[in-house]
């Protein structure tokens, strides 16, 4: 049988790890008898694919960040529809980043309309904007989708959609290592160990970096011996460190997926931008606090279309605030302060917390078959080729 030949396209180094675990789901599925062409990161690229670019220009966020990168991103966006039109995939899968990936697809279905495109985590626009839902229906054949309300949310729509679960719960596994890691990095044992994660984006760095760093000087004034750790990635570590430069507390970065799940084992709680972050914290049950900012004139164009209650996956599926949240003007050093330190210092709040994350995770699909392996099934179905060789 002629092997089943897909194009994945990711945009940003959260959807480049998913990208990943669905092509180790698809190979455990076909065999060889699966081929991967398209555009990923590190992740994507040690599971055999050969990117057509990096992903350093579409891996943005923000007006200030993304408008000098327009014309690249636009360009990018042209090479990957157009090699999907050159090459023929049986399918196109769009990995997360819709304002690059939804882009591709709509190209795609301008100038070769008889690909297959299939959207890999789902845009929030339950959130804000959902008329782009609607839109959708046009450019997209099959939409996979993470949050269990999603895929009835998209069918009032008119797409064509099925919830697989969210492929971070098979990450859980490698949360672990927290002793070993503590004894690497001369982190004592009974010291308070906080990981602070302002997010994977430069504009993430440039904005919610300085609020956190303020927190921990807060934070270290009152909790003795605080120590913290700040994973990062390589495409924003140079700016990490000199934003951390003069840090209020003892700090450890590290770099790499294993150092950063050891990271979250170790750690006592947790400070972070909203993101996949905060679910892959509540795999390893380390309660946490929530804080972001995006720019204000960003921000003022997006709120007259913002509904959701809740940013973070744990609140949303539990409908109530259960990881606090500090957003925008609200992402202030005090505030951040006072919703952190009980998670440091008093059992019973970090217990309460740790529960909840527990009960989100398994209605997020944590126990059940592994998403990506739903996803991957999904894929295959829809394109009628059999799980096997």
């Amino acid at each position: 049988m002629k092997p089943v030949t897909l194009m994945l396209v990711c945009g940003e180094p959260s959807g480049d790890l998913l990208g990943a675990q669905l092509m180790a789901a698809l190979k455990t599925l076909c065999g060889d008898a699966v081929k991967f062409t398209g555009v990923g990161g590190e992740a994507m690229e040690a599971q055999g694919l050969a990117s057509l670019f990096p992903l350093d220009a579409t891996a943005v966020m923000g007006l200030h960040e993304i408008v000098p990168k327009i014309p690249e991103i636009l360009r990018r966006v042209r090479r990957a529809a157009d090699f999907a039109a050159e090459t023929g995939p049986d399918a196109v899968v769009l990995i997360d980043s819709p304002d690059f990936t939804h882009r591709v697809a709509k190209r795609i279905k301008r100038i070769a309309p008889r690909i297959a495109t299939i959207d890999y985590v789902a845009p929030q626009v339950w959130a804000s904007r959902s008329y782009r839902a609607r839109a959708m229906a046009d450019y997209f054949d099959l939409v996979l989708a993470l949050l269990p309300f999603e895929a009835p949310f998209f069918a009032g729509y008119g797409v064509n959609a099925v919830f697989v679960g969210h492929p971070a719960i098979e990450r859980a596994r490698r949360m672990t290592g927290g002793v070993a890691f503590r004894a690497r990095h001369g982190i004592a044992p009974e010291a308070k160990l906080l990981a602070v994660l302002p997010g994977s984006r430069r504009s993430e760095i440039r904005f919610i970096l300085p609020a956190f760093k303020e927190t921990v000087r807060l934070l270290a004034a009152r909790v003795p011996g605080l120590v913290t750790v700040l994973p990062t990635v390589p495409h924003v570590a140079a700016l990490v460190r000199a934003g951390a430069a003069d840090w209020p507390a003892p700090l450890v970065i590290v770099e790499g997926e294993d150092e950063k799940f050891a990271a979250f084992d170790a750690a006592d709680a947790a400070l972070a931008a909203s993101g996949t972050v905060t679910t892959e914290l509540a795999l390893s049950r380390t309660p946490m606090v929530v804080g972001y900012i995006v720019g204000a004139v960003t921000y003022t164009l997006l709120k007259p279309f913002m509904h959701a209650k809740f940013v973070t996956i744990t609140n949303l599926l539990l409908d109530r605030e259960a990881v606090p949240e500090y957003l925008q003007t609200r992402c202030r050093a005090d505030l951040l302060a006072d919703a952190v330190a009980p998670l440091l210092t008093d059992k019973n709040a970090a217990a309460r917390q740790v529960a909840d994350l527990g009960e989100a995770m398994r209605g997020l699909g944590q126990g059940g078959e592994q998403p990506s392996l739903r996803a991957a099934k999904a894929i295959l179905e829809f394109l009628g080729r059999p799980a096997g060789p």
